[in-house]
């Protein structure tokens, strides 16, 4: 009995190994590239930056002009309105310091919140074609750096599935 079950499980890999393998690729960012979506959301994250540019600048206008105001007036104040000029500039200038990362945070979520959905659309795209295609396993050629004979290219597939 023993021995029927040792040789049950020696001859089972042979079995799945025998399977054909369906080996498929698909070039991700050609799909992603040619999506219609992405001129819609690189002109949101246009304006968006552009938004943030003009803030950014708008900031650094009101430094500049202050601080060349107290330059120019700094012997006639007094102690006490040098001080609160001072502590203003310097307030101004640590607002402007921590702007420029958290603009540079949000840009990156709105990035990922813009692109995620077109990133989703082209994953089922995908996986809709492996299933009615029958593939086994389907790669990205960024990804692996051979592919063999044997590997099909399923970008047209792909989209022609997403309307491309």
């Amino acid at each position: 009995m023993k021995k029927l079950i040792v040789l049950l499980f020696m001859i089972l890999p042979l079995g799945v190994v025998a399977q054909e393998l369906k080996i498929a690729f698909v070039s991700v960012q050609e799909i992603f590239m040619s999506m219609p979506e992405l001129s819609n959301i690189e002109k949101q994250l246009t304006d968006l930056n552009e938004k943030y540019s003009q803030e950014l600048k708008t900031m650094q206008d009101e430094y500049q002009r202050k601080y060349s105001d107290y330059i120019a007036q700094q012997d006639s104040l007094t102690d006490n309105i040098k001080l609160r000029r001072m502590q203003e500039i310097e307030d101004l200038r640590n607002r402007i310091e921590n702007f420029v990362p958290i603009a540079q945070q949000d840009m990156q979520k709105k990035q990922e919140d813009l692109y995620k959905p077109v990133q989703e659309k082209i994953q089922n795209a995908i996986k809709a074609v492996g299933e009615e295609k029958g593939y086994t396993y389907i790669m990205d050629p960024q990804v692996f750096l051979y592919s063999g004979d044997n590997a099909i290219n399923a970008t047209p597939f792909v989209r022609a599935k997403l309307g491309l």
